[in-house]
């Protein structure tokens, strides 16, 4: 599916021109000018130099996952504006959330949470349904259940797919987003993989490495995975992406549960043209049964 609309009162980018100066020559003045752009021409290979080495530099870039628990904390108590300030409080610039709701009924208030929780944070917002009902009553909304990706940069484009399912089990997919961050194009893609079947777990991470390629550039990977990481399945994604915990988290990097945490199945992955630069868990938010986590990287130009 592509990128939702984007909401009013978005980013917008206003160019700035500074007045040419003028200046009334006189004789003094002439010779000034001229010595002015004689030496100016000598400068310039060394501006040329500035603005290629300032070009060169790699764009910094902070990305997390949240599984917000349909915005509701271990209580199982409804607060999604504690959800918002703690997204808020990663200062984030691309998020990738599991378990959002869309019109889905009373434990949400039949919120649309993406678009609320964009709107809430003037973030963009891609949504992806990977459980989509009919409404509740004629005439209503469809009842939908997913992920979301929340950007601070304009979302140019959006698919999701979805992945494979054992029986009955729930639907689950990888939603990928494609946005310019700092003038660098790069891919984020978030899922939520089965929390109870390994084997389905396996398949789906194979899929998930030949939707995204064996080597992906510019790219990150967002989720809750329901898995350790020394897990079959997190191995098949570890073998081409990096585990930016496993690079330079410091600690146990549990994010579940909330209340006690004592396994880490919430992960933010990066292809290995990107480097990890720092990794922690948000171990004080409390709206909901995960704990997020947050990592840096520095991507090439």
């Amino acid at each position: 599916m592509g990128a939702l609309p984007l909401l009013p009162g978005r980013e917008q980018f206003v160019l700035r021109r500074t007045p040419r100066l003028t200046r009334a020559l006189t004789l003094v003045g002439a010779a000034a000018l001229a010595l002015a752009t004689s030496v100016g021409l000598a400068a310039a290979p060394a501006s040329a130099d500035q603005a290629g080495a300032a070009q060169a530099q790699p764009v910094r870039v902070r990305v997390a996952s949240y599984n917000i628990h349909h915005g509701a904390g271990p209580d199982n108590v409804l607060d999604l504006p504690d959800v918002a300030g703690e997204i808020r409080d990663l200062h984030a610039d691309v998020i990738g959330l599991q378990e959002v709701d869309r019109h889905w009924g009373d434990r949400s208030d039949n919120l649309d949470e993406a678009a609320w929780l964009a709107d809430r944070l003037d973030m963009y917002v891609a949504y992806a349904a990977n459980l989509d009902l009919d409404p509740a009553t004629p005439g209503g909304e469809r009842r939908q259940y997913g992920t979301a990706i929340l950007s601070r940069f304009p979302i140019l484009s959006s698919t999701n797919t979805l992945l494979p399912k054992f029986g009955d089990h729930e639907q689950r997919g990888l939603l990928v987003a494609d946005i310019k961050v700092r003038g660098v194009m790069m891919r984020f893609a978030n899922t939520h993989l089965q929390h109870n079947d390994n084997l389905e777990r396996q398949a789906q991470a194979q899929r998930i490495v030949e939707l995204l390629g064996d080597q992906p550039t510019r790219t990150f990977l967002t989720g809750d995975l329901n898995a350790s990481a020394g897990a079959a399945e997190i191995k098949i994604l570890t073998n081409v992406f990096t585990d930016a915990w496993a690079a330079v988290g410091v600690g146990d990097g549990f994010t579940y549960s909330q209340e006690d945490p004592h396994n880490r199945i919430d992960f933010v992955m990066s292809s290995p043209d990107v480097q990890p630069l720092h990794a922690r868990v948000a171990t004080d938010a409390d709206g909901s049964d995960h704990l997020p986590v947050v990592a840096d990287f520095a991507v090439r130009r």
